[in-house]
């Protein structure tokens, strides 16, 4: 793919450009802490982005928008379905004890009844710009050749990040789409005047602060307070959730957000017999999750039984235990075979436009077909990527590392933690990339769009449902995982 404009710039533009943008990031809260590991740091610098906006085609844009209402309510069925769970996750929990310690807390609460029947979801779907095969699309009854498709990498169902970071990044490569931001920025320096007509509008952050007010309101105490799990130290990405969190206060006064730690929950946290979640005396009607993701997130049995106490509790949980296992790499494979889909999707056409961003997905379970996948990713490792029951990036297993693993455990049990996807081969474009301490580099990357999706229901009967907005990040073309494990930038959809 080309870039917004002609690639390399000479290097005086390239210099006064790459400091207008880092002082406009910074200026607008693109940051992020530098040393979270120590306890005394308060040193901040901006969030590695990308100069220029990546081109995006606004077809596939258009895609990933008008299908994520599909997989907001597609999640919500699933993870009502506990046969179907089972079935998926039972060869996974023997051999994953992370996977088996969350579905355990599922079974328990299963088994003694869910007290809260009210289900928030704030879910990203992440997807790659797929050159493998040139795509025939039909778009308003006329068929034509496309050079790129849509091909869904993961659904995200717990901590999905980005939000605010979206929005703001958007105001760094152009100054129309936010109109608070006055000051010069790198499109309008370059002479791209009209970039207002190619980012797209982006309510990300407000959409999701909609979702947490609106399932405050529902839990119906004026008095209750909002819960965000977060980790335990201080992360990198400390300042995207303060976006959220004091977005809902700044909006909705009356609301109060608080931070915690499963450990302080475990500690602090009282469950009264009634199923109400009381923290430090407050009443909980919402809990957030933005810790609990990760086995590094339980190092004791005090964050296990946090997170039990919190799903037993009536407080609306974001997610809940269920939509968690619903956006687990096992189940997303099993989604991908023929006819699982018309299990709970009933509309042909959400069918279809589900089963449209699918790459290949294959199986790992002992028996014939779980053989056949280790045979043929063994014959051709660089054609396909191995993935663990894991998120938060930088988990995926790539090229002869597959074959090491494979070989390892092809006759093992152990083999059915995982699953393995067909490659995606993402479009490529020259872009600039901007980190705290190094000057601009030039490289070739790949931009990974993410949808977000905010849907709230109790059983059939569904309250809010609504695609909210986009995040963009782009990765060089040797680097794998996301922004918060260092290898990707954040970026903006220049859409062409």
């Amino acid at each position: 793919m080309e870039p917004v404009v002609p690639l390399p710039l000479d290097p005086s533009t390239m210099d006064s450009l790459a400091v207008s943008a880092k002082d406009q990031a910074i200026l607008n809260g693109l940051a992020y802490l530098t040393d979270p590991q120590n306890d005394s740091s308060d040193l901040v610098s901006f969030k590695p982005f990308v100069l220029l906006p990546s081109p995006v085609p606004r077809f596939l844009f258009d895609q990933a928008r008008a299908v994520q209402k599909d997989f907001n309510l597609l999640v919500h069925r699933v993870s009502h379905d506990r046969a179907f769970l089972t079935r998926c996750l039972s060869s996974v929990i023997k051999v994953d004890n992370f996977t088996a310690g969350l579905f355990h807390i599922y079974e328990q609460v299963q088994k003694e009844g869910v007290a809260q029947p009210i289900c928030l979801g704030v879910h990203r779907s992440d997807y790659l710009l797929d050159t493998t095969n040139n795509a025939v699309m039909e778009t308003h009854g006329v068929t034509a050749n496309r050079q790129f498709q849509l091909k869904q990498t993961e659904i995200n169902t717990i901590a999905a990040a980005g939000a605010g970071f979206a929005e703001k990044m958007a105001s760094v490569h152009s100054p129309f789409f936010i109109l608070l931001f006055t000051c010069r920025h790198v499109l309008n320096l370059l002479g791209v005047t009209n970039a207002y007509k190619h980012i797209p509008e982006n309510r990300a952050l407000d959409s999701q602060v909609e979702g947490f007010v609106a399932a405050w309101e529902r839990y119906g105490s004026q008095r209750a307070i909002i819960v965000f799990v977060v980790e335990e130290e201080r992360c990198r990405n400390v300042f995207s959730q303060r976006l959220m969190e004091f977005s809902v206060m700044e909006k909705y006064p009356s609301i109060t957000v608080r931070r915690y730690s499963l450990r302080q929950i475990a500690e602090d946290a009282e469950l009264k017999s009634d199923k109400t979640l009381f923290m430090h005396g407050s009443e909980v009607a919402v809990v957030y999750f933005r810790a609990g993701y990760s086995p590094d997130h339980y190092p004791t049995e005090k964050e296990w039984n946090a997170r039990l106490m919190i799903e037993r509790s009536r407080a609306i949980k974001c997610p809940c235990i269920s939509y968690h296992l619903a956006g687990t790499k096992k189940v997303q494979q099993e989604l991908a075979q023929p006819g699982v889909l018309e299990r709970f999707l009933e509309d042909p056409k959400s069918v279809g436009r589900v089963r449209a961003t699918f790459a290949g997905q294959h199986t790992l379970e002992m028996g014939l077909e779980g053989d056949r996948t280790v045979q043929m990713a063994m014959r051709s490792p660089e054609d396909y990527v191995m993935k663990p029951q894991r998120e938060g990036g930088g988990n995926n297993i790539y090229g002869e590392d597959i074959k090491t693993i494979l070989d390892e455990l092809k006759n093992s049990e152990e083999r059915t933690a995982y699953i393995i996807m067909d490659l995606i081969c993402p479009a490529v474009v020259q872009n600039y990339f901007m980190r705290p301490g190094h000057r601009p580099k030039l490289l070739g990357s790949s931009c990974e769009l993410g949808v977000f999706g905010v849907f709230m229901a109790e059983g059939d009967q569904v309250f809010h449902n609504k695609q909210g907005g986009h995040y963009l990040r782009t990765n060089d073309t040797t680097t794998d995982g996301g922004i918060d494990v260092g290898h990707a930038v954040v970026d903006s959809p220049y859409l062409v």
